[in-house]
């Protein structure tokens, strides 16, 4: 026998009424998929034999991306340019260096996901701060240590 939820009662995924609303004002979305390399333009030659659109001059250029069907965006950044991020950076040994990046809805959404990923345990790498490329950004460990970056364009 099964039940049908009364009007009152919320459906799946709601908070009950009088629940305070999420710190967050709204839900971050998967914007692009960044890749390390050594060689950019070994890296580039090889996404576009798999037939992505990269220009030819982002073989010299530090940071390369492609537009991919749905809106996802593939990123290449060199070595160099990871350090310029996090000078502590180095290439992992036995891996891939991939990383996810979400976009949020504004700056202070990047600092709120921030705080409220960290106040549930998960390990800060680097707090929110305002790129010099022109985005707020911030990195956070998923469970099994990969970065996840999450920004915002700066106003």
């Amino acid at each position: 026998m099964t039940s049908t939820p009364s009007p009152s009662t919320p459906s799946p995924g709601t908070p009950p009424a009088g629940t305070p609303a999420s710190t967050t004002p709204s839900t971050p979305r998967l914007a692009a998929i960044g890749i390390v390399v050594a060689d950019m333009a070994a890296a580039l030659a090889f996404y576009r034999r798999l037939g992505l659109d990269v220009p030819a001059d982002a073989d010299r250029a530090p940071h390369a991306e492609a537009q991919l069907p749905g809106g996802l965006r593939l990123m290449w950044d060199t070595h160099e340019t990871a350090r310029a991020v996090d000078p502590d950076w180095t290439p992992p040994r036995g891996g891939t260096p991939t990383g996810l990046a979400f976009e949020c809805a504004g700056p202070a959404n990047v600092d709120a996901v921030y705080a409220e990923l960290t106040a549930a345990g998960y390990t800060g790498e680097k707090p929110p701060w305002d790129a010099f490329w022109g985005q707020r950004y911030a990195v956070v460990q998923d469970p099994d240590g990969h970065g996840v970056d999450l920004f915002a364009p700066l106003p």
